[in-house]
């Protein structure tokens, strides 16, 4: 009898119930050391995809391959969040299954998800002002900068609608790929579960919510520095455009709409799905 590398799609979301079980009951200050590492591991393959693809990022011939390239770079950030041990607002979506499996209450998964939330904005904006303060922006002539603005206000500028849905789509992916790393019984399996859907994600535009706190607050600090909006302005970006990206329009032009999308994505596409799928009681 070959034994078995990996779980049955029923033994995964037994797996994520006991998992959604352990994760209410960390400590808080648990949720926010996790949460602060795991906002900076997604900030960190923010930055290294947006390093490695904004010269054809900004070239319509070569687009398709710098989200080719981001997607391949940006996978890493779930990698470490997943093998190095940290908590992912959005990945802790997935803890709704504990809720309907009576492991845990409705009350602490909002409580845990808010103190997660919260702990990732700081992990990611730690890593932007870092990143814009050490200098990293000036490169290429400080193309990287003006392209990080550009990124940022096409981020705030999405209708509220199509944020949701963007929001939606991107953590359905998401939520999958923890899903298939749970499947997953060794590192390279892990791996290559989350590589995939990842990949999907950064490839198709969708939006992510803790991602997008990098991104967004990185846009917000390189907008101080005069020749980042200069070479923003050369990229096609309007001076209204850049007035507009402060951190208000982070908050409600973006992560709110984004993050409610988030929620759906995972919350209710994938564990609300699985569960009626493999646990519901008949």
């Amino acid at each position: 009898m070959i034994e078995r590398n990996f779980l049955t799609p029923k033994e995964v979301a037994c797996e994520l119930v006991t998992v959604a079980e352990n994760k209410v009951n960390y400590s808080i200050v648990q949720k926010i050391i996790l949460g602060i590492i795991a906002g900076a591991y997604i900030a960190f393959a923010a930055v290294a995809s947006n390093t490695a693809a904004f010269q054809l990022m900004n070239n319509p011939s070569t687009l398709g391959i710098s989200k080719l390239i981001s997607a391949f770079v940006f996978s890493g950030g779930l990698i470490l969040v997943v093998v190095c041990g940290s908590e992912l607002f959005t990945g802790n979506n997935l803890m709704l299954m504990g809720v309907y499996e009576k492991k845990i209450s409705l009350q602490k998964l909002i409580t845990s998800w808010i103190i997660v939330y919260v702990a990732n904005f700081v992990g990611s904006v730690i890593i932007a002002f870092l990143v814009v303060k050490a200098g990293q922006l000036d490169f290429a002539s400080s193309m990287l900068g003006g392209s990080t603005i550009k990124i940022a206000c096409a981020k705030v500028s999405l209708s509220t609608h199509k944020a949701i849905i963007l929001g939606i789509l991107c953590n359905w992916l998401v939520c999958l790929a923890v899903w298939g790393s749970t499947a997953a019984r060794n590192i390279g399996s892990k791996i290559m579960a989350i590589f995939f859907p990842i990949m999907m994600f950064v490839v198709s535009g969708f939006e992510h919510s803790i991602a997008n706190m990098y991104y967004i607050a990185a846009g917000i600090f390189a907008k101080e520095n005069s020749q980042y909006v200069d070479v923003a302005m050369q990229l096609g970006v309007k001076p209204g455009d850049i007035a507009n990206l402060d951190w208000g329009s982070l908050f409600l032009g973006n992560l709110l709409p984004v993050t409610l999308g988030n929620i759906i994505g995972g919350a209710v596409f994938v564990a609300t799905a699985y569960w009626l799928a493999f646990l519901r009681k008949k």
